[in-house]
């Protein structure tokens, strides 16, 4: 069943890049003055979370285990 484990990373990376952008949201709309430099470090952060999953999608992907 590797379309399963496939599908489960991918919203493990989805799940990640919401979580981001729910904290850069929540601290643009407490700090506003800091606004640019938080959405710089959240769209960051977005971007890591999915490069560190691309590993994790490509193992799925070819039905390899630990």
């Amino acid at each position: 069943m590797p379309h399963a484990r496939v599908l489960i990373e991918l919203l493990y990376i989805l799940s990640g890049v919401i979580a981001a952008f729910a904290i850069g949201w929540a601290a643009a709309w407490a700090y506003p003055v800091g606004r640019a430099n938080i959405w710089l470090v959240t769209y960051i952060s977005a971007a890591i979370v999915v490069l560190l999953g691309i590993r994790p999608v490509v193992r799925a992907i070819r039905g390899e285990t630990k």
